[in-house]
């Protein structure tokens, strides 16, 4: 975040002290990254101004009870979706959007009864999101979404650098984004390419790069759900026919969704279930591998055949 002026800060330290029963001043400069004394000099800047903060050493500061916007309009369960909101947006989104969604929850903290700060406080220790292994956004670019966002909004050209998976090296293009939208644990963009002239959807962790630039669109553009409705549509899609041991059905619960899960049946200690696959030669064979011993293939024959030369090389190379 880049460094407040002191009006900002003294602000949004009033907002923080608003959003917390009691904070310590180690906190607020660990935050603001100024030294304790600063953290000092704007408490009594805030009591000079009439703001009633009471301070204990050892314990930290707040405010005087009823000090606050009247706590009008949020229910326990809407406290409670804060927190499932906090966690969810941490976990899927870029670094600088945390920030000005943490100081967004600053503000909205800042209204909340005491008992309800107790309340939600008691929550988030109790709730954790485990981080992805792979991450849906570069390491190198702690902005990524917010960069796109911004571009959107000012309809303005992109410069990447992107590796796609066919290449070996990192390839330039500008682009001009339409829209951005999260699919199997991954963001990507739907955009414009200038350089193929043509639309193409990138994914967001394979960028390497990316620049604003002063240019700005010419083209009027589909929206961005008029492109994933004609794409699903356009696909082209196998129907597959598998049958599973009952006992064993319940572990592909999760994942049949991906696969194109369309309707199931249970007879005699068997569960037939009905896919509609958009890559039933790779994707589909290879998953079905996975659970192949507890399960047959009804239709097509042509997955079954695949599925034989999958194995077939396996053995070759545990020979």
């Amino acid at each position: 975040m880049e460094p407040l002026n002191r009006f900002d800060r003294i602000l949004a330290i009033l907002i923080q002290l608003q959003s917390k029963k009691t904070i310590k001043a180690q906190e607020l400069a660990e935050r603001f990254e100024v030294s304790l004394r600063t953290i000092y000099r704007d408490i009594k800047s805030l009591i000079a101004a009439g703001i009633p903060i009471i301070g204990e050493a050892g314990v930290g500061y707040e405010l005087v009870e009823g000090y606050k916007i009247p706590p009008m309009m949020f229910s326990k369960a809407e406290i409670t979706s804060f927190v499932a909101a906090e966690k969810l947006v941490y976990k899927f989104i870029d670094q600088e959007l945390k920030n000005h969604f943490s100081a967004a929850l600053y503000k909205l903290k800042s209204i909340v009864r005491s008992a309800d700060k107790d309340w939600m406080e008691t929550i988030d220790k109790h709730v954790v999101m485990k981080s992805n292994q792979h991450s849906q956004l570069s390491s190198a670019l702690p902005n990524t979404l917010t960069v796109l966002f911004q571009s959107i909004a000012q309809k303005n050209i992109l410069e990447i650098s992107y590796q796609a998976t066919y290449q070996q090296e990192s390839i330039q293009r500008e682009i001009e984004p339409i829209g951005v939208f999260h699919e199997n644990n991954h963001w990507y963009i739907y955009a414009f390419c200038l350089v193929r002239n043509d639309y193409r959807q990138f994914r967001t962790d394979r960028i390497s790069n990316i620049k604003i630039l002063d240019q700005t669109q010419f083209k009027q553009h589909p929206d961005l759900e008029q492109y994933l409705a004609e794409r699903e549509v356009e696909v082209e899609r196998t129907r597959v026919i598998i049958q599973v041991d009952q006992q064993f059905a319940h572990y592909l619960h999760w994942e049949r969704k991906y696969f194109g899960f369309q309707e199931e049946t249970i007879k005699n200690g068997k569960v037939k279930m009905v896919f509609d696959v958009k890559n039933v030669h790779m994707g589909f064979a290879r998953w079905f591998m996975m659970f192949g011993d507890h399960a047959d293939i009804i239709s097509p024959k042509a997955l079954k055949e695949k599925v034989k030369e999958l194995l077939q090389l396996q053995l070759l190379r545990l020979e």
